[in-house]
């Protein structure tokens, strides 16, 4: 999943610091290489566990959330992990508030540009980082799900099901959840409808689309296919260096992409010392001296609680 930042030395104590998440890839936006892109993920950097985001600097406009696009993006902590949250949080004069969605324990925030965060209780795989300034027990371990606000809710749940695989799993307080497989943690999306809601607006502390894995470039060619026929217009398969990506969007308007899993974030560093170093694309190596002079120099956070 990825989302849209102001300042990026925030974005990285926010994530890295606050949240413990671990920095497992430090590049730059390969449509704008002006821009740093920062990846977080799970302590082993392992597909589908990724948030990262687009730092627009300081001055970077605010977004809107709403109709036709991502509202919120849910992370996964342990079972009874949200004590100890709620004070972390608290300590750092961050408000939050107890949830129950679908029988699962969350807790909503804000991150500091504004971005609708949960943590959720869940059974999930991600590994944890030795290095993370929180106890094991309680990082976060990799993507939950998300939450998208359409002002219809029929195009898109029929997509979802018709072409993407989905299945309705659950419906409670006007939101839809819809799931891959056993849509556990990390598999599945829930679709509000808002009527009313004036569409969004993309800017820092916004979402700006949500990916779904396929395990290889033949996969990801077949669902392209797939999508074309549906008249979803998919773009081109793009060469992400660590991924291959495929980007369209969804009747309502949410931006989805189609990632595959490989050939992964430890193709050009260690696994022990990812996103220690700014990193690029073979094809943007010979801009290196004008992005490092560009962007700006990130001090990994230190000393959190």
């Amino acid at each position: 999943m990825t989302a849209m930042a102001g300042d990026a030395q925030a974005n990285l104590d926010f994530y890295a610091g606050v949240l413990g998440m671990r920095l497992v890839k430090k590049s730059v936006n390969q449509d704008d290489p002006g821009t740093y892109h920062l990846f977080y993920a799970d302590g082993e950097g392992a597909p589908g566990s990724d948030l990262t985001f687009f730092p627009w600097g300081k001055e970077a406009a605010r977004g809107r959330t709403g109709a036709g696009m991502a509202s919120e993006v849910a992370l996964a902590v342990s079972n009874g992990s949200l004590g100890f949250w709620h004070k972390r949080l608290e300590h750092y004069g961050i408000g939050s508030t107890y949830e129950t969605r679908f029988g699962e324990y969350a807790l909503a925030f804000q991150d500091h540009d504004g971005l609708n965060v949960a943590l959720v209780e869940a059974e999930h795989a991600g590994a944890i980082w030795a290095e993370s300034s929180v106890p094991g027990e309680h990082q976060i371990r990799g993507l939950h799900g998300a939450r998208i606000l359409e002002r219809m809710l029929e195009p898109t749940t029929q997509f979802l099901t018709g072409i993407m695989g989905f299945r309705l799993i659950a419906e409670e307080n006007g939101w839809q959840r819809y799931g891959l497989l056993a849509g556990q943690s990390g598999q599945h999306v829930d679709v509000g409808r808002a009527p009313a809601s004036s569409n969004g607006r993309f800017g820092a502390g916004t979402i700006h689309h949500l990916a779904w894995r396929v395990p290889d470039d033949a996969s990801e060619l077949e669902v392209q296919a797939a999508l074309a026929l549906a008249g979803v217009q998919p773009t081109p398969v793009i060469d992400r260096f660590w991924f291959k990506s495929v980007y369209f969007r969804e009747p309502g308007g949410t931006v989805f992409e189609i990632a595959t899993d490989g050939p992964g974030f430890a193709v050009d560093e260690h696994k022990d010392h990812l996103g220690e170093t700014l990193v690029l694309p073979p094809w943007l190596e010979k801009q290196r001296a004008q992005i490092e002079a560009h962007v700006p120099v990130l001090t990994m956070p230190g000393g959190h609680a």
